[in-house]
């Protein structure tokens, strides 16, 4: 199978893509494969899938045409009134027949005054490429290689817009070719593509729609076709190749009822896995025991693993079964809905209609009063048929009647498997299933399929069966209720117990998981994918009498087997009120994000990597630098510019680091967080405003300047501490509202605050490396000519080495001085590790 389908498989029946194995078992694991004939490539899921798992494929389900042999017969007609196009986009999928060699028309579209108004042709060269050429007004552009002719679903899209009648041609979401000038005759400009005209899919129009010529004809098929009224950005053009419609100024959407087919074109519905923006995918190579990487797309043998008390446990599960519930579900349904083996059964694609007579089948069944407890096979069996409906690729325009029962019966099956009389069933399959909450993943999954399509035409929709529901309004919410999640969760036979003095505040505390609230899972969506955001939320208080009153442990008990526990991770309280309690959940400062000017998602480790680091290094530095500033003042060191610009730099750099230490205790009270984060960017500004000082008093030293030492003195201190008290001042004024970042005590990256802080910064870092680039060439050349002074006759090699000291030097001593180390602040974005070599030597300056 491709990468997405094969990684699909594995998980619908309990397992896992095969891992990476270690370098000491490459040889043997390839041996292994070879005795069992298999040779080539597998699929990999790589060890960091959490940074590099590619995205999941869209399955797109259209209607294709199929032009086979050429003739002058075969024609599609667009049925649609086309506007003049002053800048045009067309975009589809393609695929090219290879067996011929002669130049094919993809798309037509004449006018009255222009036959060839628009149009793409294209042909294979002898290397094998298929190459585009795009005619405007009658005028050519050159035919160019677009993709290769590999019989293969390739995508395109051809843009021109009248403005130096620009165009360029994409080719599976890259630009092959772009150019000006197509189409402008003489002084004047380009005319736009004029309107209502006939657009013609397959055949070359030499009279205003019909007159075709075999030769010319299209051979191959096509499919999605779309025509914008605009030229569509690279981004854009990436959107569409992943199968999402741009809805602003589409002219022609690819719809069957929009299209008059000649009756030997053929018209079938095929599903396209559409193309992503990850390419590549890990695989290992059998014969050579290596890694590498091939296209997602290929069809390629691959494993699932299972941990062994996994594995043992689904066998017993499998070798007990009375597949009782499996065969009333199949006698019912008169077919193979649920497979008696979860091992052997191939997962099958499952459309809208399928998916739905399976689950209503099942909720009878399960529904039944004489119903006895779920058997381990049965549960089973059930969970890998959630999993497969809830991969139900669901399309725009389907039944909205249907995708509603489809949620409906979902939730509903869900609620019968969390009865209180499975409790023993899903302790006996703890090791193939991580507890009920394996359910709550399911439906997240479920319903971030359903939501966009229920929610397109109204903004609130609620499905429910008893205490369970999804409700989505802006966000999606899921909520469980006590009963059908409590005790799965609390562990079988578990009753509630108190312990009188072991919450700090005085309280009773419960010491067995709970469900404290009814919100097990919130999620917030955009419409092309998922966003990275801090979310704010306000929970109602719930007055009950004890002994059911529960308190959420601070350290919540290690209930593995129940598939999961509390987390306060990223998450604190804002205020408390006596009925409700408003908490905020977010990422961790660390000194990284300080020059970041882009939102990045990193793992809950990795943050707390950086974090650690953060408050090491500048635990470290604010020391060292008390140390500094006292013996300046105490050892009474001479007075003099250099001591002063010194003592300025170290204290705001020290203050600076410290509230920086302290910032993530300041985050729950909102006054507290805008306090310290004008002071953060105060003291940061003015450790750089003292580095430039740094830096033009060196200037001093190497160029002569006329002004006396102390009118400079006076011109530093206005440089030091005015520019950064003016600068902080203006931002304040300008963005009051929307100063603090959401997620932490510092500048807001979202609206651009940030550049009030990492423009000025990147302006000093351009003038001190200036300065540290003056300073080493008179280095430099004072070495050199003391060199040839003092030792006129050393050799070659001694000379060298010491203009190399002499370069080295000033840079080592100067670097971080002038701060030029932060440079590498505005690479956090790009890797992980620029963010620790950014903390280490920053956090260390």
């Amino acid at each position: 199978l491709d990468w997405w389908h094969a990684d699909r498989s594995c998980e619908q029946r309990f397992a896992q893509l095969l891992f990476e194995p270690q370098d000491s078992e490459r040889g043997s694991f390839g041996k292994l494969l070879q005795s069992h004939h298999i040779r080539g490539s597998v699929w990999l899921n790589e060890r960091d899938g959490v940074l590099h798992k590619p995205k999941w494929r869209r399955d797109h389900i259209v209607p294709v045409l199929v032009f086979g042999d050429k003739t002058d017969t075969k024609y599609v007609k667009v049925l649609s009134d086309f506007p003049a196009l002053p800048a045009v986009t067309a975009c589809a999928h393609l695929q090219w027949d290879t067996r011929t060699q002669e130049i094919a028309t993809i798309f037509s579209y004449a006018v009255p005054a222009f036959i060839n108004e628009f149009q793409l042709r294209g042909f294979v060269d002898e290397e094998g490429f298929v190459r585009f050429a795009l005619i405007v007004h009658g005028h050519h552009s050159p035919y160019l290689p677009v993709f290769r002719a590999d019989g293969q679903w390739h995508h395109f899209c051809v843009t021109w817009q009248q403005e130096n009648g620009t165009w360029a041609i994409y080719a599976d979401g890259k630009r092959r070719a772009s150019a000006s000038g197509l189409c402008a005759v003489g002084p004047s400009a380009p005319q736009a593509i004029y309107g209502q005209g006939t657009f013609i899919i397959g055949q070359d129009q030499d009279s205003l729609g019909g007159t075709f010529r075999e030769k010319e004809s299209f051979s191959g098929n096509i499919t999605d076709l779309h025509i914008w009224q605009k030229v569509l950005g690279a981004e854009q053009v990436e959107k569409v190749r992943s199968c999402w419609v741009v809805e602003q100024d589409l002219v022609f959407g690819w719809s069957s009822n929009a299209l008059e087919v000649e009756s030997s074109v053929q018209e079938v519905t095929a599903r396209i896995l559409c193309p992503g923006p990850v390419e590549e995918c890990r695989v290992f190579e059998v014969g050579s025991s290596g890694f590498s990487y091939a296209s997602c797309l290929q069809s390629l043998p691959f494993i699932c693993r299972y941990r062994k008390d996994a594995y043992s446990q689904l066998k017993k599960a499998q070798l007990e079964a009375s597949h009782s519930l499996v065969g009333r579900v199949n006698t019912l349904a008169e077919r193979t809905v649920i497979p008696e083996n979860v091992f052997t059964s191939d997962v099958q694609d499952m459309n809208l209609s399928v998916a739905l007579g399976a689950l209503d089948v099942l909720t009878t069944v399960l529904r039944e009063a004489e119903t006895p407890v779920l058997e381990s096979s049965d549960l089973l069996a059930v969970l890998q048929l959630l999993k497969q409906v809830s991969d139900v690729e669901v399309q725009e325009g389907e039944d909205l009647e249907m995708l509603e029962q489809l949620g409906q019966y979902y939730v509903e099956v869900m609620e019968l498997i969390l009865e209180e009389q499975n409790i023993e069933t899903w302790s006996s399959v703890s090791q193939v299933i991580r507890g009920p909450m394996a359910v709550v993943e399911l439906c997240d999954r479920m319903v971030s399929h359903l939501a966009p399509l229920l929610t397109a035409g109204r903004t609130k929709i609620t499905i429910q069966h008893g205490n369970v529901g999804l409700h989505r309004v802006t966000v999606k919410n899921m909520w469980f209720g006590y009963s059908s999640l409590q005790r799965c969760l609390s562990g079988a036979g578990s009753s509630a117990v108190f312990q009188d003095v072991a919450a700090s505040d005085g309280g009773q505390k419960y010491l067995s998981t709970t469900v404290g609230t009814a919100v097990i899972s919130s999620t917030l969506l955009s419409d092309y994918q998922e966003i990275s955001t801090s979310v704010r939320y306000r929970l109602q208080h719930r007055v009950q009498v004890p002994p059911d009153v529960a308190v959420l442990p601070s350290h919540p008990p290690q209930q593995h087997h129940a598939g999961g526990m509390w987390s306060t991770a990223g998450c604190s309280v804002v205020t408390t009120f006596l009925d409700s309690t408003a908490c905020v959940c977010n990422h961790t400062t660390n000194f990284a994000v300080l020059l970041q000017v882009y939102e990045m998602q990193r793992t809950t480790k990795e943050e707390l990597t950086l974090q650690t680091l953060t408050f090491i290094g500048c635990g470290v530095s604010f020391c060292a630098l008390i140390v500094t500033f006292i013996l300046f003042v105490v050892v009474g060191v001479p007075k003099s510019e250099r001591t002063t610009v010194h003592k300025n730099l170290v204290f705001a750099l020290a203050a600076a680091e410290a509230l920086l230490m302290f910032s993530e205790l300041a985050k729950a009270n909102q006054v507290l967080c805008f306090m310290v984060t004008a002071c953060l960017h105060l003291f940061f500004m003015a450790a750089f405003s003292w580095m430039l000082v740094e830096g033009l008093l060196l200037w001093s030293k190497v160029v002569a300047v006329n002004m006396s030492e102390d009118r400079r003195m006076k011109f530093y201190y206005v440089t030091g501490w005015g520019l950064p008290v003016v600068i902080v001042g203006v931002t304040l004024a300008t963005s009051f509202n929307k100063y603090v970042a959401d997620n932490h005590c510092w500048l807001n990256i979202q609206t651009n605050v940030i550049w009030a802080f990492v423009g000025p910064v990147l302006f000093i870092l351009a003038v001190n490396t200036f300065v540290l680039f003056r300073v080493v060439m008179v280095t430099v050349s004072s070495a050199r000519r003391r060199s040839k002074m003092l030792t006129p006759n050393s050799s070659l090699e001694n000379q060298i080495g010491v203009q190399i000291w002499a370069t080295a030097k000033p840079v080592l001593v100067l670097l971080p001085v002038l701060g030029l180390t932060w440079v590498c602040g505005v690479l956090v974005h790009l890797s992980i590790i620029w963010a620790y070599v950014f903390i280490v030597l920053n956090s260390l300056q």
